[in-house]
């Protein structure tokens, strides 16, 4: 027995001290017979599973050997890139390294073209994306998207260097067609700079909440880039003069245009969009989406919805009046999706009503802190029938009436839905 235990010990590679010998050998045995190779795999999957890895991750792969460092530094790797900039002490969220940042303007730097910055609400942060931004002198970037996680961050910077680093990439780009740059202190002349080098190819700008550029600057901008497709911007950059703009033969058809509402102050006053000059828009654009975020006071939608207007996405962020809803219903009849934060304790039940009779395109609706008999919810939801792809209702909004109660509501607004449905319920902890 010890014989035939000695010679199997001496054909796995000497007994105990062998077995990690005899195990690789059996293992490169077996790779063999599978057909599998980890350093031999081709670039292109290679270079596809690099794509899956967070940045860290990618670069200790990097590390395993030649093949697998060549990918690594493959131009394909590095075209979308985004820079997530924090300060630890301040954010929870994960930063991008130093040292990896140093590499890739380094080595890559020519490579980027969608490129994104994430910061926090730090200056640090803030800074950290200009000096990276001034330093992209020789790649042409599609793509830029300028991200706060929270205010006041780009805001807060010195508005020269910020420019400064800005105009490095549109004089260099050349080929931009999709630019982000909400909450940042952009002006006037640097966006001439924009046009003036990438007016071909911009198809989409989003610049809400850039307190810098006047409504000459966005028309400037709308003049030159007939391409654009989507702008998002502040209403106080809205002017029936850029609507004309958007609107005119040489201008491609646009898709998408947001616009945000907000009140800076108590009591402040908005001037008026002709109804002409929408009514231009839809006939040059007639399949365009207006998005439109309300943040103001109740005594501040005197100038609004008094005439039609082609809005499709509505938002109120906070409390609306029955008024203002009530107009809603008469002059918003390309309306598609309405979300009322709040109204108040006074019923909604014949605004709804107007709004399910006259904007035949409504599909999604969402009510937060408002009142609605049950009988008048249920006919709404019949009047619109199963077109009601989203029906988001919180359970408070209902007021029990002499027909339906909450037990049995769902009952009846699922046999109209064509679905089952439920009210939302608010959480108690």
């Amino acid at each position: 027995m010890k014989r035939g235990l000695k010679g199997n010990e001496e054909e796995d590679g000497g007994g105990t001290s062998g077995e990690p010998q005899g195990g690789l050998k059996r293992k490169q045995r077996r790779e063999e017979e599978e057909g599998v190779h980890w350093d031999c795999l081709p670039q292109e999957v290679l270079l596809h599973i690099f794509q899956y890895l967070p940045l860290l991750d990618r670069a200790y792969a990097s590390q395993v050997c030649h093949r697998w460092n060549q990918a690594f530094h493959m131009p394909e790797l590095w075209r979308c890139f985004e820079f997530e900039l924090n300060q630890p002490a301040s954010s929870y969220l994960k930063a991008t390294h130093p040292d990896l940042i140093k590499q890739i303007i380094k080595r890559h730097s020519n490579h980027l073209q969608y490129v994104s910055f994430k910061v926090d609400s730090s200056t640090e942060s803030a800074e950290a994306a200009c000096d990276i931004l001034s330093q992209l002198v020789n790649c042409s970037l599609k793509t830029l998207g300028l991200i706060s996680t929270a205010r006041p961050s780009f805001m807060e910077l010195p508005k020269s260097h910020f420019i400064s680093a800005l105009t490095v990439v549109f004089v260099n780009s050349k080929s931009l067609s999709s630019l982000k740059i909400d909450d940042t202190p952009v002006d006037d002349p640097s966006l001439k700079v924009l046009v003036a080098n990438n007016s071909d190819t911009l198809k989409l700008l989003k610049m809400s909440s850039c307190p810098h550029v006047s409504p000459a600057g966005i028309l400037c901008v709308a003049d030159q880039c007939h391409g654009l497709r989507e702008l998002a911007l502040n209403y106080h950059l809205l002017s029936d003069e850029l609507l004309i703009s958007l609107s005119s033969e040489k201008h491609v058809h646009l898709e998408h245009l947001r616009i945000d509402v907000v009140s800076e102050n108590p009591g402040q006053h908005f001037h008026t969009i002709k109804k002409s000059s929408w009514d231009a828009m839809v006939r040059h654009s007639p399949k365009f989406s207006l998005v439109m975020y309300f943040f103001l006071y109740e005594d501040e939608f005197g100038p609004f919805f008094r005439d039609e207007i082609p809005v499709t996405h509505l938002y109120f962020g906070r409390s609306v009046s029955k008024d203002v809803l009530g107009r809603v219903g008469l002059n918003c009849p390309r309306l598609v999706e309405l979300v009322v934060c709040a109204n108040g304790l006074r019923p909604l039940d014949e605004e709804l009503i107007r709004i399910a009779q006259r904007c035949t395109q409504l599909s999604a609706i969402g009510l937060g802190e408002c009142e609605v008999s049950c009988s008048a919810f249920v006919e709404f939801v019949k009047m619109c029938g199963d077109r009601l792809t989203q029906l988001s209702i919180m359970e408070e909004v209902l007021v029990p009436d002499h027909r339906y109660g909450l037990d049995d509501i769902h009952w009846e607004v699922s046999k109209h839905l064509g679905r089952v449905w439920f009210p939302d319920m608010m959480p108690t902890w």
